[in-house]
């Protein structure tokens, strides 16, 4: 061990360019880890507070099932009797409105039945009431100047809206999740921009999925899905009919990937490097008697020392794009995905020194004897 720390301060200009390096390459994992998780959050957070087992929608509707999915209240209704369970419609959709204030902002409007189990909770102001014009706005409306008392108008179609309550952040499709009454919903995705008022009467009564507090007891799903017509998924895999949600994952997940492979390489060839030019010495030391175990110990720790303090400096650096970055841009790196990114990024750093162990055990001691004399 002294001989390893010995080292690494005669030849500290070299360990210092190399534990620079670990240190980008995790601060850059970890930071690739942060966008992935808050790209996630920004696209499903509302789904995922959804207190709610399935979700179930039309079979028509094989992808984007939010947006392309419609039900009717009496399927609904027959499907709840046949499972047994606790059920209650969801309706799901991009739209765009206006404040008094003049604030503009796009919002996912979540049609739910007031007093059901799938109405927010409320941090501030009053729950979703019964009435038409109610709507529980998620915080991050908060953000673009919505306020608890404003009057919201729907663009193109005149709904106006007041905001009685806000609930916690919630996002679906990187826009704010704001929580409306159901026939209120169905104003907005049915009504047609410019109809006269009496068109009302004809908007059906649909909605885009509904929702399962418990799976179907006594029941089997694909027999219910097969009489209705239907597909019922867990709400984990109904996070894929969100809106750019897989192809966001997959390209995060390929990058992650990618740096994961480029690590492992990166370390590998430097200490490659460092043992072709260490031979000398590590044939000195074989000649005077350590053991080719020793000589392992000596690299390994040598590795270990760069990979784990780089690794532990690059997960700093992480944190702190994290805090600089704030609510700014949709980046989130709890402790235990960071531990869990790092611990990653050591493991696979150590592996790349295994290329370099072989020449380790492989020095020979006559080389300091005189063999090539």
């Amino acid at each position: 061990m002294f001989l390893a720390l010995l080292e690494l301060r005669a030849a500290r200009g070299r360990f210092l360019l190399m534990g620079s390096v670990v240190v980008l390459v995790a601060a850059l994992i970890g930071i690739v880890s942060g966008f992935t998780t808050g790209l996630g959050d920004d696209t499903i957070s509302a789904l995922r507070r959804l207190p709610a087992a399935q979700l179930v929608f039309s079979s028509d509707a094989r992808s984007d099932q939010f947006a392309r999915s419609l039900l009717d209240a009496k399927t609904a209704d027959a499907w709840s009797k046949d499972a047994d369970t606790d059920t209650t419609p969801l309706g799901v959709s991009i739209t765009r409105g206006t404040t008094n204030r003049g604030a503009e902002v796009d919002l996912a409007a979540f049609g739910v039945e007031p007093g059901s189990f799938l109405a927010p909770s409320v941090t501030e102001g009053d729950s979703l009431a019964g009435t038409a014009d109610s709507m529980v706005m998620s915080a991050k409306l908060a953000d673009e100047g919505v306020r608890v008392g404003d009057t919201l108008v729907i663009d193109r179609l005149g709904i106006e809206l007041r905001v009685v309550g806000a609930t916690e952040r919630s996002s679906y499709g990187h826009v704010p999740v704001a929580y409306v009454p159901l026939k209120t919903w169905q104003r907005i995705r049915f009504s047609t921009p410019g109809a006269p008022a009496s068109a009302t009467a004809a908007i059906p009564g649909q909605f885009s999925a509904l929702a399962l507090r418990t799976p179907p007891d006594g029941a089997s799903t694909a027999a219910l899905d097969a009489r209705y017509s239907t597909t019922t998924l867990t709400k984990e895999k109904a996070y894929e009919a969100a809106p750019g949600y897989t192809g966001e994952r997959v390209t995060m997940n390929s990058i992650q990937v990618f740096l994961y492979l480029i690590a492992p390489l990166v370390v590998g060839a430097f200490f490659a490097v460092w043992t072709v030019q260490r031979q000398p010495e590590l044939a000195l030391l074989r000649a005077m008697g350590a053991s080719r175990r020793r000589l392992l110990a000596h690299t390994v720790l040598q590795a270990a020392l760069v990979v784990v303090l780089g690794t532990a400096a690059g997960a700093v650096l992480a944190g702190a794009v994290g805090l600089l970055v704030g609510e700014q841009v949709p980046f989130s790196l709890p402790a235990a995905t960071l531990a869990a990114t790092m611990c990653t990024v050591a493991a696979v750093g150590l592996a790349g020194t295994a290329l370099t162990l072989r020449r380790v055990t492989r020095a020979d001691p006559l080389t300091m004897l005189g063999a090539n004399r």
